[in-house]
């Protein structure tokens, strides 16, 4: 054994019921849809392997995986069985009823591969594995006569939102704009004050924000905040480094709610931001609301329109190597599959109404400055694009409700529909967040908030 008597014990967080209010379905019916599915596929079964599917099938969520509301499980689903293989310790009686109720049976973790294999020997067997998704040891459990290699049908379902996790979505994203605000004005008045503030400070401001919300949970992932030549750094960690009034300061952060999960990046300058800064800035500017306006038909593939992000940047010479956008889970994972925006062509994987996806485009110049602003974005219907012959177009809504920094746009680069874009998203911040920073408490944030989204003024 490689571990040996060294291994540390597993995770052992306790699971938890995923409301139905937030959920939007039952389990019940997300099993039949699983079902019919795999039978499209030829297939008789389904191994259940990446643990976000299994928690969103099952409506639960765990703790086992920091960042990330899931637990260490499989699933085994078959006409008219589901099994969860979990530590049945994880499981408090609330669970329990919940999971028999929806006839959900839960054996030990250790018996999935006996089971699936198990499975995988009656007559007819057909085993739905992805071999994107699962171990070998799962695969190896199916034998391959007994086996169909395919995408794992939760994947696509999950990804596809239904009311009331999009309404979830905008809730929590409503609530973490007003804790942002918190943060940020909170950064903003130290900086300016001359008050020591380090990168790691700023992310401490963002828990302390997000934890006053009873429905917060933890963070989506572990803030990236980094000022100056730092935030040239793509997925840099927050260190001890000041935030002055000569840096800039990218920081991307996010957070699990019971109803929602969020992910947003926003570059600020508590200064004046250089020429070189500004131009930066606007270029990535220009790409994000290219990308947030964009119409375009049912069937699309992502990749199609990374570019839309990417134009004006390349127009100056500029570029970034990550890709614009991925999915989103609603109050699971902050990288959700199975689709993406980005030049990976490889990626066929179409956009669905319902879906979430980021919307992130940025410059980072190496010892100097990055810039990156990020938004979610929901998949909606574009009513007014349907033409005679019955195609059916999509557009974007953003979820994101958290002002951007007008004082680091050139707005001489920008042109009039551009204008209005940041104009009309920044009323939209006023006016959802401004109700929720109404507490005598929170006068400085209400403050910052109308401040930072004060109409642009012209170049």
């Amino acid at each position: 054994a490689v571990w040996g008597a060294s291994r540390p014990p597993a995770p052992a967080a306790p699971l938890r019921v995923h409301p139905a209010e937030h959920a939007g379905e039952a389990a019940p019916s997300k099993l039949e849809r699983v079902r019919e599915a795999y039978r499209l596929k030829g297939a008789t079964a389904t191994a259940v392997s990446a643990l976000d599917e299994v928690c969103w099938l099952f409506n639960i969520r765990g703790g086992d995986v920091a960042c990330n509301p899931v637990a260490l499980a499989y699933a085994l689903v078959e006409d008219g069985a589901a099994t969860l293989f979990v530590d049945p310790a994880k499981v408090p009686a609330d669970v329990a009823e919940a999971l028999a109720a929806d006839g959900i049976s839960v054996e030990p973790y250790d018996a999935a591969l006996e089971r699936i294999s198990a499975a995988a020997q009656r007559d007819g067997a057909k085993i739905l594995v992805d071999p994107a998704r699962c171990s070998a040891a799962v695969a190896n459990a199916v034998p391959p006569a007994n086996r169909v290699a395919a995408a794992s049908p939760v994947a696509s379902l999950k990804a596809v939102k239904n009311a009331a996790e999009k309404a979830g979505m905008r809730a929590a994203h409503a609530r973490d704009g007003a804790a942002v605000c918190r943060a940020f004005s909170e950064a903003s008045r130290r900086v300016r004050a001359g008050e020591p503030t380090t990168e790691r400070d700023v992310d401490a401001l963002l828990f302390q924000a997000r934890s006053a919300d009873p429905l917060f949970l933890e963070p989506s992932f572990p803030t990236i905040a980094g000022a100056g030549p730092n935030g040239a750094v793509i997925h840099g960690s927050p260190g001890d480094d000041l935030v002055t009034r000569e840096t800039l300061l990218l920081v991307d952060s996010g957070g699990q709610y019971v109803d929602g999960t969020t992910d947003a990046t926003r570059t600020m300058h508590f200064g004046n931001a250089t020429a070189a800064e500004r131009r930066a800035y606007t270029a990535v500017l220009k790409g994000h609301v290219a990308l947030d306006v964009a119409v375009f038909p049912e069937d699309t593939a992502g990749f199609v329109l990374d570019a839309f992000a990417r134009k004006p940047l390349w127009a100056l010479g500029y570029d970034y190597a990550h890709g614009t956008g991925h999915g989103v889970g609603a109050a699971l994972n902050v990288h959700e599959g199975p689709i993406s925006v980005s030049p990976r062509f490889s990626n066929q994987e179409v956009l669905k109404r319902g879906m979430v996806i980021s919307n992130e485009p940025g410059y980072y110049e190496a010892d100097a400055f990055g810039v990156r602003i990020e938004n979610l974005l929901s998949i909606e219907p574009a009513s007014d694009h349907n033409v005679p012959n019955g195609k059916k177009f999509l557009k974007f809504e953003a979820l994101t409700l958290i002002p951007i920094d007008a004082g680091c746009v050139d707005v001489s680069m920008l042109d009039a529909a551009e204008r209005a874009w940041i104009d009309g998203y920044h009323a939209e911040v006023r006016a959802q967040l401004a109700p929720l920073l109404s507490g005598e408490r929170d006068a400085a944030a209400l403050a910052w908030m109308m401040e930072m989204t004060a109409p642009l003024r012209e170049a």
